[in-house]
Formats: structure tokens, sequence, C-alpha cells
């Protein structure tokens, strides 16, 4: 099943949507803005993430890059 995720950054916590295709909501969740701390609830969802979308912002590039070193399928949208 593929998986899409919505991130919701601040500067101290990120707020996660995990949504199945046809925009069923399958878990939401809130960790500290940390790619490990992103990538370890990602981790403990399981499944095929399709996109991993974050808002552009002052954290993006270092968010994107901790994501996308780790595998996930990520993108910035403004």
């Amino acid at each position: 099943m593929d998986l899409f995720v919505g991130l919701d950054v601040s500067v101290r916590t990120t707020s996660v949507c995990v949504m199945d295709a046809t925009g069923q909501i399958l878990k939401e969740g809130k960790v500290e803005t940390e790619p490990d701390a992103i990538g370890a609830l990602l981790h403990s969802i399981g499944g095929h993430f399709k996109r991993v979308g974050l808002e552009a912002g002052p954290l993006s590039q270092w968010l994107y890059s901790g994501l996308a070193a780790a595998g996930y399928p990520v993108i910035c949208v403004e």
C-alpha cells in the first residue's frame, strides 16, 4: 500500500500525518523537529512511502537532506 506523509514543521516540533492513497488518515503524531525523530516515526509505521512532503521554511534544507539520506522520497512544497 502506498503511503503519503505531510509534515507541518515548526522550530521545536513537527506534526506528522500519514495517509493512504484514498486520503484516509492512518496515523497522526508529533515529534521533535529532527530528521532522526521523523524517520523513527515513519520507520515504526512501515509500509511503502510514495511521498513525504514538507513545507518550505528555514529548516527545510536540513530536514530534506536528512530524510532523503535515510531513503525517504521527500519533496519540499511552498
